[in-house]
Order: C-alpha cells, then structure tokens, then sequence
C-alpha cells in the first residue's frame, strides 16, 4: 500500500504493526498534493490537510511534523479571532517533537533531525533551554503523539488477519 504525492510515492505502511492510510482516516485528515513552490519546505498543513514534499528529506518525519499540526490544533487558530494564537517558534517545537517521539517510538529514522530542528526553533526564541517548552505544550505534544501512534496501529485481529 502506498501514498502518493506528486511525484514520489511513499509507503503507507512505515512498520508492521504501523500504517499512515489508517492514521490519516482515524484523524480525519486528507493527505493532497504538494503545491508550495518554496523548494525549502518539506510538507505543510492547513484545515485538516497536510502535504508531503516528493522530494522530503525524512518523509515519514515530515508526516508526522504536519499531523501534529493538525492535531494539536495549529491550522485551525487562525480561524478564531478571539483566541491566542500559539507563537510560531512554538508550534514548530510542538510539532516535530511530536515527529521525534513518533519516529522513536516506531523505530523510524529521524531521531537527531528532530532534535536539530528543535534546538534551532527554541533557540531563535530563548536560547537552547529545554525548560522553556512550557508544560501545557509538554501536555499537547504527549496528547497528540498517542493519537497519531494509536490512529494507525494495527488491531491484534487484524495483524493475526494479514498473516
């Protein structure tokens, strides 16, 4: 099985027990076509959308990055007027280490971008202080990489149904 973008093709099944078609129904979130002309973005997401560039680095990082925004909520701020909106360099930082305790937790490749990534979003904020992701995004990332991880495991049944 496999998701297709515009030019590449990427495996909807990332490990046995783990499948992204599953995750994208269980969410109710549509994977369209990548159409930025900005060859610097890896993926993006809006409403209840996301898009993976075909030439991503770490395409299943960058899904996970861009359901997390989904998820936590980010692409639907700016539909409120009268609610906070997150700061920028925050809902990076929620998202991708959304992204890395999902490539971890699934074995996946991605682990020290991930890492990387964050450190740059703090930094550009407050400097390299992990105590600086308050406890309410801390609660977020958590909430949202359970939801991502158990929308696309395989039931006991089914796995047992495939073999």
């Amino acid at each position: 099985m496999r998701l297709t973008t515009k030019r590449r093709t990427a495996r909807a099944q990332l490990t046995p027990d783990w499948d992204a078609k599953r995750a994208l129904a269980a969410l109710a979130i549509d994977l369209i076509p990548f159409d930025s002309t900005d060859g610097n973005c890896q993926g993006f997401a809006r409403k209840r959308q996301i898009a993976i560039n075909p030439v991503a680095q770490l395409p299943h990082k960058t899904f996970f990055h861009e359901l997390a925004h989904v998820t936590i909520g980010h692409t639907l701020e700016s539909d409120f007027a009268d609610t906070e909106k997150t700061p920028r360099n925050l809902r990076e930082v929620e998202a991708e280490a959304v992204a890395l305790l999902c490539c971890e937790a699934l074995e996946l490749e991605g682990g020290n971008y991930c890492r990387g990534y964050l450190q740059n979003w703090l930094y550009q904020s407050i400097g390299y202080d992990a105590s600086a992701i308050p406890e309410k995004s801390a609660q977020k990332i958590f909430r949202a990489a359970d939801q991502i991880l158990r929308a696309g495991r395989l039931d006991i049944d089914e796995e047992e149904r495939a073999h």
